[in-house]
């Protein structure tokens, strides 16, 4: 009796947060090891060390971290940065467009999963049923990708340069980042089984890649949607020409 009077006043584990931790802790993992070579990156190029914690804490853009470093140390200009930067994350744009923001409660959560939302974030939570997501599940998820990624590029700049020898050791991290991508397509593969959804992906890659190869991010994700657009409304008009 006792037992169950102290158990029912003890505070209730945090269920969402070790959902999220059991399902994206790999994740996690793999973009805390991105974050120490961006570190390390921040480090050998001469920048102070402090630069790579408050770039990937106050940005959290990823890809465009390690372009932003390399225009950094040759004194680009502005303009052509912020031209990145719109080019490399316009693929969010169209994230916005599926991702379940609405299952996120009060405006202080709502701007921060705005921030956070990131591929791999999107990846993880746009492909479930948004009933199932709960506010504090999405937060978690996200606030753990960014939170890695921080810990990373601290951990990087303090003692990469110095334990991994420089920007040498950077070889092979950048493809740590496409197999990351190769998994998660595939586990989302798994959980919808849509063909023509996958083909519809690859052809928009395969053309862009021979239109626009300098921007086929972009031109891809473009053609993308124009499919996705053209295949809602062409089963829309089936089901009102069957009705």
């Amino acid at each position: 009796m006792t037992a169950t009077l102290l158990e029912s006043r003890l505070p209730a584990p945090p269920t969402d947060l070790r959902d999220a931790a059991r399902e994206a802790g790999v994740i996690w993992a793999g973009l805390f090891t991105l974050g120490l070579g961006f570190g390390v990156l921040v480090a050998s190029d001469g920048l102070p060390w402090w630069l790579a914690p408050v770039i990937s804490g106050s940005l959290f853009a990823g890809s465009v971290e390690f372009l932003l470093i390399g225009m950094i140390a040759v004194s680009a200009p502005i303009a052509a940065i912020a031209v990145t930067t719109f080019l490399v994350n316009s693929r969010h744009l169209f994230y916005g467009l599926t991702f379940p923001l609405h299952r996120v409660r009060g405006r202080a959560q709502k701007a921060y999963s705005v921030f956070a939302l990131c591929d791999e974030a999107y990846a993880m939570l746009a492909t479930k049923d948004p009933a199932s997501l709960s506010s504090s599940r999405i937060l978690w998820t996200q606030a753990g990708l960014h939170g890695s990624w921080a810990v990373g590029a601290l951990t990087g700049g303090v003692l990469g340069s110095t334990l991994l020898g420089g920007p040498g050791a950077l070889g092979g991290l950048d493809f740590i980042l496409t197999a990351l991508f190769v998994v998660l397509t595939m586990d989302a593969y798994r959980e919808h089984k849509d063909r023509v959804a996958l083909i519809s992906a690859a052809a928009a890659a395969a053309l862009a890649w021979l239109v626009a190869p300098g921007s086929m991010l972009l031109v891809a994700m473009t053609a993308y949607a124009v499919s996705l657009a053209a295949r809602h409304r062409l089963g829309r008009a089936r089901s009102l020409r069957d009705a």
